[in-house]
């Protein structure tokens, strides 16, 4: 997990909606050149690397979209989207605040909470290996469970499930770092937590080289 800079502003709605007992919140970066994929960039170049991070963006969107009897709503690192992606008729726009990924995860869910929501999850929008039904079975564990993880290769986590707010879970962590996982399991010991399969985030060129799904973007790169 580790989409978005902080913005230090207030989270606002473009499109507000209230029909489910469950909400799924999104954080993502603004698809500007330069400032999106960076340590994909560092191979693929920056345009290159924007193409491929719209592509996970519209990915994520049909995936979240397909999701029955949840709220969506999708926290935007900088500025409200632009239309372009996630369409207000299935997502509520709202801004991060925080100074860090850990404050600004930590008010999502709280703002989420205070709307009546009795589960909650949160996923970043870039996880090319996520499908609906990884997401269905994250609510159906939070009906058992106060908590759900879905790990991630690199030590961290793209999917956070809870059924109510923790102590500590979203401070002294190091995010980016592959420690975020098992601090996050320490901060949530002696509770009944479930864990979805492992996936793979795409932050590097190995992370999709080789793989037919990006093979457009890869094609005649070093050549440019």
């Amino acid at each position: 997990m580790g989409a978005g800079g902080p913005s230090g502003k207030t989270a606002k709605r473009r499109y507000l909606t209230r029909n489910s007992r469950q909400a799924l919140l999104i954080f993502t970066r603004n698809p500007v050149l330069g400032s999106c994929k960076t340590r994909l960039a560092a191979t693929l170049g920056d345009s290159r690397a924007l193409e491929v991070y719209r592509f996970l963006l519209r990915h994520t969107e049909g995936v979240a979209e397909a999701l029955e009897g949840t709220d969506r709503y999708v926290y935007f690192s900088d500025s409200l989207g632009d239309g372009s992606h996630w369409d207000v008729s299935h997502f509520t726009h709202c801004l991060q605040h925080g100074e860090d990924l850990g404050a600004r995860m930590q008010k999502a869910f709280e703002a989420a909470f205070s709307e009546g929501y009795q589960r909650v999850c949160l996923i970043g929008s870039d996880l090319y290996d996520l499908r609906t039904r990884d997401l269905e079975e994250a609510f159906r564990l939070l009906e058992s469970h106060e908590a759900v993880v879905g790990p991630a290769q690199d030590g961290g986590y793209y999917l956070l499930g809870l059924t109510r707010m923790f102590p500590g879970l979203f401070t002294a962590k190091k995010w980016g770092t592959s420690s975020v996982l098992s601090d996050t399991l320490n901060s949530l010991k002696g509770r009944a937590v479930a864990a979805l399969p492992v996936r793979n985030d795409i932050d590097y060129y190995e992370d999709i080289a080789g793989h037919p799904d990006f093979e457009p973007f890869l094609k005649d790169l070093h050549h440019d």
